[in-house]
């Protein structure tokens, strides 16, 4: 962390993901940004929320605020929809389904990169995924499992990243995750914007 703040956080909700009862009204883009609580800072409300009508204003909110604009996707069968929109990055809930594995490819084949979500959460098999994929150290899901046992022999195979998973303005923090991670001897992978495209650099050595 430098002058108070997290490296990057890329799962982070807001009052687009509006069927989400978790998500409260004080949760607006303009606050995420007025915080500022990451050097690094990524929008990924729930694509099933607002895709359908509010994509266009959804981008051009985020990119006014120079917040990255990200989504989550509820596994395959929105993957086609979301696979067509231009977002910087995708979170993906993987279940332990084929048709879900089958899901992470598609993205993939966009060339964006693909975090898979909070995976402890929701039994996804980490030998089943391609390496190419990164995974997330979530900071609302990382304490429900023993991450040791989960992630351990998979430290190796993946990139990872850290997040909040923000509903909540008291939510902004990352510090059990980064304990997790810490014990786990992970080395956080981060998002960086050049010249319009995201790409994935190593936070420790700033190579991509």
């Amino acid at each position: 962390m430098q002058n108070g703040t997290y490296p990057q956080d890329l799962h982070i909700h807001t009052i687009y993901s509006r069927d989400d009862s978790a998500v409260v009204p004080a949760q607006t883009p303009e606050l995420i940004a007025r915080v500022r609580h990451a050097e690094l800072i990524g929008i990924s409300d729930h694509f099933e929320h607002f895709a359908d009508n509010e994509y266009d204003h959804y981008v051009h909110h985020l990119r006014a605020l120079d917040l990255l604009v990200g989504t989550e996707v509820d596994g395959a069968p929105s993957v086609g929809f979301a696979a067509s929109l231009a977002f910087d990055y995708y979170i993906y809930h993987c279940r332990d389904r084929a048709e879900d594995y089958r899901g992470v490819e598609r993205l993939l084949a966009t060339g964006r990169p693909v975090i898979i979500a909070h995976p402890n959460a929701l039994d996804t098999k980490l030998d089943c995924l391609p390496p190419e994929c990164l995974v997330e150290i979530n900071n609302r899901y990382i304490w429900r499992c023993d991450w040791m046992q989960f992630y351990a022999p998979f430290t190796h195979r993946f990139r990872f990243v850290i997040s909040s998973d923000a509903h909540q303005p008291q939510w902004l923090g990352q510090s059990v995750a980064r304990r997790a991670a810490l014990e786990l001897g992970i080395e956080e992978s981060l998002l960086v914007n050049e010249l319009g495209k995201v790409a994935v650099t190593d936070a420790r050595t700033g190579d991509q």
